[in-house]
């Protein structure tokens, strides 16, 4: 399979997005650097070959970033990994822009609120950030927590969200 990759500009910086050739995301984040995309993904998921292009989903986070939040949405994506992580990366989509949950939240959307470490390893592992939106979950304090391309970014997403709501 030959991937696309394509890196347009945005608020929070250069985001680049890598998809199949199905236009389904498999990775994308806030960085210019194409080797950063790809090893945010498994060794046995990653492309055998990519190419620069245009992404269909590269129109829906300019939409987002010009205020339409549910652009996002239905933007196909493509992730391998555990049924838990699976299933927790399909909760991740079901959080509403605005409404941001804690890690006991989302660990109890999931089943089990005692397991917040897994639920931290879900976001932790999610490549396809924005159209996957981990940046939506945060402790328990309502602090930011971690975040796999910077928490500036995260609050500026986190910020964006909800002056729309």
């Amino acid at each position: 399979m030959t991937a696309i990759i394509q890196t347009i500009d945005t608020a929070d910086g250069a985001f680049t997005i890598l998809v199949d050739d199905r236009q389904r995301v498999l990775s994308s984040g806030w960085t210019a650097d194409a080797d950063a995309i790809v090893d945010r993904l498994a060794a046995s998921a990653r492309p055998e070959a990519i190419r620069e292009g245009e992404t269909d989903a590269a129109a829906a986070a300019l939409a987002y970033y010009a205020g339409d939040l549910s652009a996002i949405d239905a933007v196909a994506v493509k992730q391998t990994g555990t049924a838990l992580q699976l299933a927790g990366w399909a909760e991740l989509r079901a959080i509403d822009a605005g409404e941001p949950l804690t890690y006991t939240s989302f660990a109890a959307r999931l089943g089990n609120p005692r397991a917040v470490r897994a639920a931290a390893s879900i976001c932790a592992r999610n490549a396809p950030a924005l159209f996957v939106p981990c940046h939506r979950v945060l402790r328990t304090d309502g602090s930011l927590g971690g975040f796999a391309w910077g928490l500036p970014v995260k609050e500026s997403l986190l910020a964006r969200e909800s002056s729309a709501r």
